[in-house]
């Protein structure tokens, strides 16, 4: 095991006196993550002072691939270096076109998806407000179906299927036309939630009419790392095909091979109405998303959904970069190692302390402590070590584990170990 305590020492944090005079008191984590960093290479933080840190929170899912990939970053170089547009809105650009082509090529079609691309603005919750509007404008149908422990995003509409007590008050306004149901894994245990569904449907005095869509996370990530089983994603395919219902599926923590294939849902072999992506399509951390949309369902009329940085270039080409990856065979070994390693890393948990659960798949583990005091300790006992890491969950109970895919196996292992020494630390 790694000797957590040859690891640097934590120097002192300084310079920071501008930040607190003119940032708003809604920053978040660099509360948590007390460092002006400087630099970053693969999974390794630099700070002013000098001191290393472990990035197991990788920019809450925007580095799948790590800082600064060489090999996206040489792209990027090239593209500024040689003039490329930066700034395109929605018209054509050679950009653009190379990325829908490594799209179509890398994704889309092995997959057998025939799906459309809509480029929204630049965040993840912009690609759910569109998905929501296409799918009422398509079905002519208002209400959605989400999940309790849902997230989708801090805008207004996607805030309607957040289920965040706290995001949704600190909305200031009436969040109408959603309605909630269990999923199928949550603190309370597991629940028959298509079941409930069926009869919610189904039953003409439930009080619930027939919706536009359900959107739904294949592994719900901020509410506390539970992943959907594949028979739970086809049982709900099956209900929403058979009443016309749009099945939307949220991939923006989830996808971009997080959690093991490309899509979270896949392992379940279904093909989704709508699919939402962004975070680490934009291979750099560079600001992307999209809607993915069957065609028959693109009934957008020309301008009828608009945004000004729909178009960043350098997205387009560090997300093309990016999805080259897919290609290469050294990454695939890599991804599916750290996989395993994760996997054994879940037990290896529970086995230093039995009161614990590790739930995850792929390239995530969440750690519920069950206890939000004991999360921040832990969370707090990695950082002092040299880790970053997250937390989640309804009451910030969980200690999420997300390093990025493309992870050495030493880092992997050294990173592991600063948690597992965490767990035996914060020990009650």
């Amino acid at each position: 095991m790694t000797d957590v305590h040859s690891l640097p020492a934590r120097g002192t944090t300084t310079g920071t006196e501008v930040f607190d005079e003119l940032e708003s008191e809604v920053r978040l984590y660099c509360r948590k993550f007390p460092a002006v960093f400087t630099t970053a290479t693969g999974s390794t933080l630099v700070t002013e002072s000098g001191d290393e840190y472990l990035d197991f929170f990788c920019g809450a899912g925007a580095l799948n691939y790590g800082h600064n990939e060489p090999s996206v970053v040489a792209r990027m170089l090239d593209y500024l270096t040689g003039g490329g547009v930066l700034h395109g809105l929605d018209m054509h650009t050679s950009a653009k076109r190379l990325f829908l082509e490594r799209l179509r090529d890398v994704v889309l079609r092995p997959r057998g998806l025939d799906h459309r691309v809509q480029f929204c603005g630049p965040t993840g919750t912009d690609a759910v407000e569109a998905a929501l509007k296409l799918a009422r404008n398509a079905t002519g149908r208002q209400g959605v179906i989400a999940f309790s422990g849902a997230f989708h995003g801090m805008s207004h509409g996607s805030l309607t299927v957040t289920g965040s007590r706290a995001a949704r008050r600190a909305g200031g306004a009436p969040l109408a036309h959603a309605t909630f149901l269990p999923y199928e894994d949550g603190p309370a245990g597991t629940v028959d939630s298509i079941a409930l569904l069926t009869a919610v449907l189904d039953d003409p005095s439930s009080g619930v009419d027939l919706p536009a869509a359900v959107i739904v996370e294949s592994l719900q990530m901020d509410g506390g790392v539970y992943p959907a089983s594949a028979e739970w994603l086809r049982a709900l395919r099956d209900v929403t095909a058979a009443r016309g219902i749009l099945l939307v599926c949220d991939e923006i923590q989830a996808g971009c091979g997080r959690t093991g294939d490309f899509f979270g849902f896949e392992h379940a072999g279904i093909v989704p109405d709508v699919i939402t992506l962004s975070k680490s399509l934009g291979g750099a951390g560079m600001p992307i998303s999209v809607v993915l949309l069957r065609p028959e369902l693109d009934v957008w009329q020309p301008g009828e959904h608009t945004g000004t940085f729909r178009g960043n270039q350098l997205a387009f080409v560090a997300g093309a970069a990016a999805l080259d990856l897919w290609e290469r065979d050294d990454f695939h070994a890599l991804r599916a190692a750290g996989a395993e390693r994760m996997t054994r890393f879940r037990a290896e948990v529970v086995a230093r302390d039995p009161r614990l659960l590790a739930r995850g798949r792929g390239m995530v583990v969440g750690i519920d402590t069950g206890d939000a005091t004991r999360a921040s300790a832990l969370q707090r006992h990695c950082f002092d070590n040299g880790l970053v890491l997250e937390t989640c969950g309804r009451s910030n109970e969980v200690v999420k584990v997300t390093p990025a895919l493309t992870v050495t196996a030493a880092d992997l292992d050294r990173g592991l170990a600063v948690v597992l020494d965490a767990v035996e630390a914060t020990t009650g």
